[in-house]
C-alpha cells in the first residue's frame, strides 16, 4: 500500500486546491474498488440501510461511501459538501473555498449482481450559503468527473481543459493517465434507453426511437443497436469510449413528470464532461449546463452523447405537435 504522502493520481495543470480534492477522491475510489471486490465474502454491501433524503432505498455501500468521501474531503479546500445521501449541505472544511456535489455510489441497485457502478462528482467555487453554490447554472463548475468500479477502476475527470482518463494500477495502487483530451465519437450505431417505458414517453422520444428501430429501411438509413445497463456511470463510460446517445426522458408516470435523474449530483457533472469532450447534453430541448435546479435534489430529463444525435432529439421536440404526431403515427413500430 502507498505511503500517505505519495500522490495516488497526478492531474497536470489542475490548480493546487482542485488537484488536492481530486487526489482525495481518487484515494477513496481506490479503497472502494477493493471493498467492492470483496462483496459477499465478509459482508453484504447490498444490504438495505433505510432510505435517502429523496425516498430512494439506501444500500450499506451507499452509506459507507458517503462517509468515506466526506471524511477525506475535510483535509481539502472543500467547504460545502452536498451528497445525494444527505438532506442538506454540510461543512467539510470551514475555511475552504470550494463546493463539492457528489453521488457517492451511483447504481447501487447493481451491487449484488456484479454490474459496474460508480461515483459522480462536481466541483464549484463556494458561494454564500451552502445551497447557493449548487443552485445555479452548472456552467459554473470548475471540475467534474466520475469513478467507475468495473473490470478496471477508472477515474475520468476534467478541470477546465480536456477530459482525462486514468486507470488504477492494482500493483502500485496508483492511477495512471491513459488518455488525455478524450473526445466522444461523432458517429455511432448505439442508443441507450429503457424500452419497457415506451408507452409512457412523450411522442418526440417515441418518434426518435421508432426511427432508430426502423434501421436501414427507415428514415435513418442505418441499423442501430440498443444498450441498457441501468447504471448511469456504466452508460456514460460506454458513450465516452464508443459514442452513441443515452436518453432518460420525462414520462407520464407519477414521479417521473420532471425526469428521474438528479440534476446536481448526476446530470450536471456528466453534462460538463460531455461538453468538454465535444458531445451534447440536454433535457431534451435545453442544455443541462444552462439550467438552474430548483432544489438540491431536483430531477431532470437527460439526453446526452454524440452531439449530432442529441441535436436530432432536440429537433424532434422542436417540431409542431401536429407534425410530430403525424410522424409518430407513420412510424410507431412498437405499437401492436
Amino acid at each position: 500500500m502507498l505511503m500517505a504522502d505519495v500522490a495516488i493520481i497526478q492531474c497536470p495543470g489542475a490548480p493546487p486546491d482542485i488537484a488536492r480534492v481530486l487526489e482525495q477522491l481518487a484515494r477513496i475510489g481506490a479503497d472502494l474498488s477493493g471493498i467492492i471486490q470483496t462483496n459477499g465474502i465478509d459482508s453484504d454491501l447490498a444490504a438495505e440501510r433505510g432510505v435517502n433524503s429523496d425516498g430512494d432505498g439506501q444500500k450499506a455501500l451507499d452509506v459507507m461511501a458517503d462517509e468515506m468521501f466526506f471524511d477525506a474531503l475535510k483535509a481539502t479546500a472543500v467547504r460545502h459538501y452536498a451528497s445525494e445521501e444527505r438532506d442538506t449541505v454540510e461543512t467539510a472544511n470551514p475555511d475552504g473555498t470550494l463546493a463539492l456535489a457528489i453521488d457517492p455510489l451511483d447504481g447501487s441497485s447493481n451491487i449484488g449482481v456484479n454490474v459496474s457502478i460508480g461515483t459522480i462528482f462536481s466541483i464549484f467555487p463556494a458561494a454564500g450559503a451552502g445551497e447557493d453554490s449548487f443552485l445555479r447554472p452548472a456552467r459554473g463548475q470548475v471540475a467534474a468527473g466520475y469513478i467507475i468500479y468495473g473490470p478496471q477502476c477508472a477515474f475520468v475527470a476534467s478541470w477546465g481543459g480536456g477530459v482525462h482518463v486514468f486507470v488504477l494500477d492494482p500493483s502500485t495502487r496508483r492511477f495512471r493517465l491513459v488518455r488525455s483530451d478524450l473526445r466522444i465519437a461523432p458517429e455511432s450505431s448505439e442508443f441507450a434507453i429503457n424500452a419497457s417505458n415506451y408507452r409512457h414517453w412523450p411522442v418526440p422520444v417515441r418518434a426518435y426511437i421508432d426511427d432508430c428501430v426502423a434501421g436501414a429501411e427507415g428514415p435513418r438509413g442505418r441499423n442501430f443497436n440498443m444498450r441498457w445497463i441501468a447504471s448511469l456511470v456504466a452508460e456514460t463510460h460506454r458513450i465516452f469510449m464508443r459514442g452513441g446517445i443515452f436518453l432518460y426522458p420525462a414520462d407520464d408516470r407519477a414521479g417521473y413528470e420532471a425526469g428521474r435523474l438528479r440534476h446536481v449530483y448526476e446530470c450536471a457533472p456528466i453534462a460538463y464532461l460531455v461538453e468538454k469532450a465535444g458531445g451534447g447534453a440536454t433535457d431534451g430541448t435545453e442544455p443541462i449546463l444552462d439550467r438552474t435546479p430548483a432544489s438540491l435534489h431536483a430531477r431532470t430529463p437527460f439526453v446526452f452523447g454524440s452531439a449530432g444525435k442529441v441535436a436530432r432529439v432536440t429537433a424532434y421536440f422542436d417540431m409542431p405537435p401536429a407534425e410530430t404526431s403525424a410522424l409518430f403515427g407513420k412510424r410507431g413500430l412498437f405499437r401492436s
